[in-house]
């Protein structure tokens, strides 16, 4: 198998190269809404540097709980700008959501991102009282899953995850040691083997596993291997690939959302 291909997720989707900038506007746009109405609370440091922020969108009323997104980018792309639209979904059920940015390798390695994922968390969850929910986007995926493990959360935020979502993930990170990202990723054995959900224990909470029927094969299967590995639901979305699998997070009737938000 050539794995470089098993990964490339943009050469199978048909213009592709639209979906970034209109993330971007749809995302730039929901803020400056959110803004007028006073719901957001825009660059909330929850760490040292510019990429070290979150936005947190507040629901009409109370909060029923929190809402944490992580996005995905392959550990090396994108920030939270481009994904604030997806918060639309969880506010309109009465859900507030923190959107965290993280550092991105080569700058970082992948551990330290979950280091950075586990403090935005912990500062979200300060901040919005209530049980907490998290999702996550491929590397994001990946992220959620490590926060649900004994150790990366303080117990008193541990306790109050209800559910986690990880949306086509990379469950299994021992195939990229053999990928040209590695150049960049610089992931070694131990490091790959660390964080992997698919290597570690099934987490003390509900787990809903979601990927799109369309994607690459890889993506579906680790997906299936992760849901069987730790008896969590899966959902194989028909006619959903990688990039458009994440824009039922927009629609708050949507079943992704169901199961997000839903006991």
């Amino acid at each position: 198998m050539d794995l470089n291909d098993a990964f490339a997720n943009a050469a199978y989707i048909p213009q592709a190269d639209d979906y970034p900038p209109r993330w971007a506007e749809k995302a730039e746009a929901f803020r400056e809404q959110m803004t007028q109405k006073h719901r957001a609370r825009l660059g909330v440091a929850y760490g040292n540097g510019p990429r070290q922020e979150m936005d947190i969108f507040l629901p009409k009323a109370a909060p029923k709980g929190l809402v944490v997104f992580v996005h995905g980018g392959y550990w090396l792309r994108f920030d939270r700008f481009s994904w604030s639209h997806l918060a639309a979904g969880s506010c309109a059920q009465g859900w507030a959501v923190a959107m965290p940015s993280y550092d991105l390798c080569p700058q970082v390695h992948i551990r330290d991102i979950t280091g950075q994922i586990a403090h935005a968390v912990t500062l979200a969850a300060r901040e919005i009282s209530g049980p907490i929910r998290l999702v996550g986007h491929s590397a994001g995926g990946q992220q959620v899953c490590r926060m649900g493990a004994a150790d990366v959360l303080p117990d008193t935020v541990a306790r109050r995850i209800a559910r986690i979502m990880p949306i086509s993930p990379v469950a299994d990170l021992r195939p990229l040691r053999h990928t040209r990202m590695n150049e960049t990723l610089a992931l070694d054995d131990a490091e790959a083997e660390l964080e992997s959900p698919l290597l570690a224990a099934a987490p003390n909470m509900p787990v809903s596993v979601w990927v799109g029927a369309d994607e690459r094969p890889v993506f579906v299967e680790q997906a299936t291997a992760l849901a069987a590995a730790w008896q969590a639901d899966l959902t194989v979305e028909p006619d959903r690939h990688h990039f458009d699998v994440i824009d039922a997070l927009e629609d708050p009737e949507s079943p992704m959302i169901r199961a997000l938000l839903g006991d």
